[in-house]
């Protein structure tokens, strides 16, 4: 496996992990963000960034980003990002 697709792969679990949390729940968090330290499907040691934004105004969407990178790396590491769209209330 190449280190690229260990990056994706890593980032696509962990975005799938991020949008567990439905909407009504994260509207109490957003904006938030952490950062923390894991491993790859592959067994690399990388970080972990995931944040909740609004995508264009306070109590819109809320868009997840996720990136993955070895500590040293982070321009090297992917980013990916998807929305959770506003529940009708």
């Amino acid at each position: 496996m190449s280190a690229e697709t260990d990056l994706e792969d890593a980032a696509r679990e962990e975005l799938d992990r991020a949008l567990t949390l439905g909407w009504r729940q994260l509207a109490a968090l957003t904006p938030w963000g952490d950062t923390f330290e894991g491993f790859t499907p592959g067994g690399r040691e990388v970080c972990f960034e995931r944040s909740y934004l609004w995508e264009a105004e306070q109590g819109g969407d809320i868009r997840v980003e996720v990136a993955v990178y070895e500590p040293r790396s982070y321009e090297e590491g992917v980013r990916l990002n998807r929305s959770i769209r506003r529940e009708t209330v």
